[in-house]
């Protein structure tokens, strides 16, 4: 019987990604509600990672394949029957995509393509969330935030595989996982597009945090390339627990979900670069500085911010971190993580302690809970 006070205790998932950051994060906290968990990711693609950093493996059965590799992913889903599949595994980087165009269609277009067509063969899931990005938006700077019923499009490879992943997505749920045959074949199939995520464990080469932690720990000024872009900043939990949410109701059966949905900020919580890094500078402090890159780069967006108020109105969903807070709960991950604390418990006490913000909220009370007490590690 399902436990109706945690829907996930003994809930089978097939992760894909969970070798990444927010794959790595997702996967500590359904370990945490007590799902059983099979990860199909490949290696991780930094040293260090959160991964290794937060013994991820130790919750879940780590398998490593490739999205591209059509039969090793379905045996392996196909083996593992799951209740719900979160498709995470991308190649996630703007500047990665105009690296490896190739490599970046085939594992976000036809990795995807692959995922739902696994699932045509596994029957025992009834839902599935492919995650996308806010990128996948085609984006006239207009400077409003984007809805899910604005047109997708893409001028990088990265955003355009995102967006035809949500195409992707789309034409396998109008032509195998369709509402109006939902009694036939019992699966649901929702699409996840959230905003620029921190939090503790990101070293990706490029992405604004991770750049500046390696310069702070470094004791070097870091350059950033575009100050003036704005984007929707968010904590990893934030749009993780939306992605929970999300699955939840379609777990139910209730294929009124069975989308896409935006999960980002609100639009007071949507900063630019350069105040993100200034603010940084002066919670690290000791030296801590940035500096404007100069150097010509290739075309990023200029302003980037999302509408989730259709998250907000039918899940229930709303960003619970504060960008301030959102910044410190970063920092004191890293922090702690240099100085040597045990990460998969700090990573666990964050866990907690947002969960503790959840129970808060649903009480409507809004005072402030701390990050756990991460100064006794």
């Amino acid at each position: 019987m399902e436990d109706v006070v945690n829907p996930w205790k003994d809930r089978r998932v097939f992760l894909t990604g969970h070798t990444g950051f927010k794959g790595g994060w997702l996967a500590v906290w359904l370990a945490c509600r007590g799902a059983r968990i099979r990860g199909y990711a490949l290696d991780p693609s930094t040293e260090p990672n959160f991964f290794a950093v937060a013994s991820v493996s130790s919750v879940l059965e780590d398998v490593r394949g490739d999205v591209r590799d059509y039969a090793k992913l379905e045996a392996s889903m196909v083996e593992f029957q799951p209740d719900v599949v979160f498709h995470l595994a991308a190649q996630p980087l703007v500047r990665g995509s105009y690296a490896d165009p190739l490599g970046t269609y085939a594992t976000n277009v036809m990795g995807t393509a692959h995922v739902l067509e696994a699932i045509r063969k596994t029957s025992s899931v009834r839902a599935a969330i492919c995650i996308t990005t806010d990128k996948c938006y085609r984006n006239d700077e207009e400077h409003r935030p984007y809805r899910e019923t604005d047109p997708l499009g893409g001028h990088d490879p990265y955003s355009s595989s995102k967006a035809c992943a949500e195409i992707v997505a789309a034409a396998y749920r109008s032509s195998f996982f369709s509402i109006d045959r939902f009694h036939e074949h019992s699966v649901a199939v929702a699409t996840a597009r959230a905003g620029n995520v921190i939090g503790g464990g990101d070293w990706a080469e490029g992405r604004l945090i991770p750049d500046l932690m390696r310069g702070f720990l470094s004791s070097q000024p870091v350059p950033i390339r575009n100050p003036s872009a704005t984007r929707p900043w968010q904590h990893v939990l934030d749009p993780l627990w939306g992605y929970m949410m999300l699955a939840e109701q379609l777990l139910a059966g209730r294929t009124k979900y069975a989308t896409a949905f935006n999960f980002g900020p609100a639009g007071d919580e949507q900063w630019a670069v350069e105040r993100i890094a200034t603010r940084l500078v002066g919670l690290w402090g000791n030296c801590a500085s940035w500096i404007r890159d100069n150097v010509p780069t290739l075309h990023e967006a200029e302003f980037l911010t999302l509408d989730s108020s259709k998250s907000r109105s039918e899940l229930g969903w709303q960003a619970l971190l504060e960008i301030e807070s959102a910044l410190e709960w970063t920092l004191t991950w890293y922090k702690l993580w240099h100085d040597g604390a045990e990460m998969r418990q700090v990573t666990e006490m964050q866990i907690a302690a947002y969960e503790a913000r959840l129970q808060e909220a649903s009480r409507g009370v809004a005072e402030e809970v701390p990050s756990g007490d991460l100064n006794r590690l």
